[in-house]
């Protein structure tokens, strides 16, 4: 009788029409493909049937949060290796979706259906396994309603502090970087990340004793950046208590409480505008396609005429007309509930819409790929600290979805983009300057 990887094997190539694209374990410990590489390994049976039941991306995904499956080697060549498999590329679109898909249509294959029998054979009784218990199951109430996005706020941010602090260094700052040196030997996250916030306040053009409002604050880097080295006042608001917490603490001990206010309140809520400026960094991503208008009239309506929007936020590829601007389901079930990635077009044309004109789109792609493999590093680095804080399945989690975001926006699948829009003045002066050479250098007002 063959061994369990051969039998593997032998349903991989009848499916993909070509040899395993990955060299696997079984559970019995055979092996099989590729001698090179890293080593998908499969622990535990159970693997096979969250495959059954949910085909592609979910039911890895599910496996791997499970610790039903893992890697030998290099993380993000794995994923590279079986992106053909469960990733939608474009030229799969013609040719009838991903390969998991074409080989649900190989099942008729008298062949195929007596390998599938024999993998359905070794996966053991045929009920579906419980989702880990990282996986947001059942949610409630209207898609961005107020409750619903505290909800979801919470699943992502509420994790815990410490944790963060692991994986995003002491700049506690969870967006893309700003890599001055290109990601050269000597560059450090921490440097990048105090980069971004400064090139922020410089386009946004902070001089002291001006007002900033910014939404989903996180935990306070840019307020503190901005009133320690451009002399503002600051407010910051976040949906989570735990960020409100940890950055109302920042600013006390940097002596700034006279100067920065940490709110927990939902943008919509706010209502002391005028503001001078407005940063939102990687926050609107959990904005949602049918609020996107609403929440570019807030901020419109929160700005002084003349003043400044700077919106930082991740971008998906053009699709088509109608389609859904969901995330993935790895991605809603496990990291941002309900959150939805549009186009940089449809962003921009909306921010118009809202009376904004936009003056400058600078892209960040690659900088963002940087962001997550150093994330990814610290998390690795401090590995056993981070299953302690929260959980084997939770540390699992973020190390899958870091890697493979880093990959999506090297594979420009991703793009994240800072876009700096103005309210203009009666009669469209826009007060900004015409070129980037004349905005402000470094370093602010310090």
């Amino acid at each position: 009788m063959a061994v369990v990887a051969d039998r593997l094997a032998a349903l991989v190539r009848q499916a993909l029409g070509g040899p395993l694209p990955i060299r696997i374990r079984a559970w019995d410990g055979s092996e099989a493909g590729p001698a090179d590489g890293p080593t998908l390994v499969i622990r535990h049976r159970r693997a096979l049937r969250r495959l059954a039941w949910k085909p592609g991306k979910l039911g890895l995904a599910r496996a791997w949060v499970a610790g039903d499956i893992d890697v030998e080697g290099d993380l993000y060549e794995a994923l590279d290796r079986v992106a053909g498999v469960i990733w939608v590329r474009p030229a799969d679109r013609d040719a009838g979706g991903p390969a998991a898909l074409r080989a649900l249509r190989a099942l008729r294959d008298p062949h195929t259906l007596r390998l599938s029998r024999e993998v359905l054979a070794l996966a053991g009784p045929p009920l579906p396994p419980a989702p880990p218990q990282e996986e947001v199951v059942r949610r409630h109430g209207i898609l961005h309603s107020l409750h619903r996005d505290r909800v979801a706020i919470s699943h992502h941010y509420d994790v815990g502090n410490d944790f963060y602090e692991l994986v995003l260094g002491p700049s506690m700052v969870y967006s893309c970087a700003y890599w001055e040196n290109g990601g050269a030997p000597g560059g450090t996250l921490e440097a990048a990340q105090q980069a971004k916030l400064d090139l922020v306040c410089r386009k946004l053009a902070l001089r002291p004793g001006q007002r900033l409002l910014d939404v989903g604050c996180g935990w306070g880097s840019m307020v503190l950046h901005a009133a320690q080295h451009y002399g503002v006042n600051a407010v910051g608001v976040t949906l989570s208590m735990e960020q409100a917490t940890r950055a109302r603490k920042r600013v006390a001990e940097a002596g700034l409480t006279d100067r920065i206010e940490i709110r927990v309140q939902d943008y919509r809520h706010i209502e002391d505008g005028p503001y001078d400026a407005v940063s939102s960094i990687g926050m609107a991503e959990h904005v949602g396609s049918a609020q996107y208008r609403a929440y570019a009239d807030a901020l419109h309506s929160l700005l002084r005429p003349g003043g400044r929007l700077l919106n930082h936020q991740i971008a998906r590829r053009p699709e088509a007309d109608g389609e859904s601007y969901r995330a993935d389901e790895f991605i809603d079930r496990y990291v941002f509930p309900d959150g939805e990635l549009a186009p940089l077009g449809r962003t921009v044309s909306l921010l118009e819409r809202a009376g904004f004109e936009v003056r400058d789109v600078e892209a960040l792609r690659e900088h963002y790929a940087l962001t997550l493999r150093a994330w990814v590093a610290n998390l690795e680095a401090h590995w056993d600290d981070a299953v302690a804080l929260t959980s084997p399945g939770r540390a699992r989690v973020w190390r899958l979805y870091m890697a493979a975001s880093a990959l999506s926006f090297e594979r420009n699948a991703l793009g994240v983009n800072q876009v700096l829009a103005v309210r203009t003045v009666s009669g469209g002066d826009s007060g900004m300057p015409p070129s980037r050479g004349l905005w402000p250098p470094p370093g602010g007002a310090e």
